[in-house]
């Protein structure tokens, strides 16, 4: 299994960015993707989940409203898009896989490379 992240970058406080996960090697339908973020300074934290079978979203209380996670089971992509972006967003955010029900705990099976958001005030 590779899982691939890829879209953060710089932006200013009210922007927006869509990140991206590229997987492969998953079997999917039985398949929970997850996005994590891991600041400075502290502990990695749940950001949003996505049951690959039938596309239920799960989120963290920080995120929602404000973050869509969504699949394309076509090219087997997740997204994390990100509105309204705030300072405290700021971190390395990586993409997850397991297999079994959702958890936003980090007990997932595998893990991609993180990609850094900055988030300007």
């Amino acid at each position: 299994v590779q899982l691939q992240a890829f879209g953060g970058g710089l932006v200013q406080a009210g922007g927006s960015l869509r990140l991206s996960c590229a997987a492969s090697g998953l079997t999917f339908g039985s398949s929970v993707m997850g996005w994590f973020r891991q600041a400075p300074g502290k502990e990695r934290e749940f950001v949003a989940a996505i049951r690959w079978s039938d596309g239920s979203a799960y989120y963290a209380d920080s995120v929602k409203g404000r973050f869509t996670i969504s699949r394309d089971n076509a090219g087997n992509f997740v997204y994390l898009q990100m509105n309204s972006l705030k300072p405290e967003d700021t971190a390395v955010y990586y993409c997850a896989a397991r297999y079994g029900s959702y958890t936003s705990t980090y007990r997932y099976d595998y893990w991609g490379q993180g990609t850094q958001v900055t988030v300007s005030s």
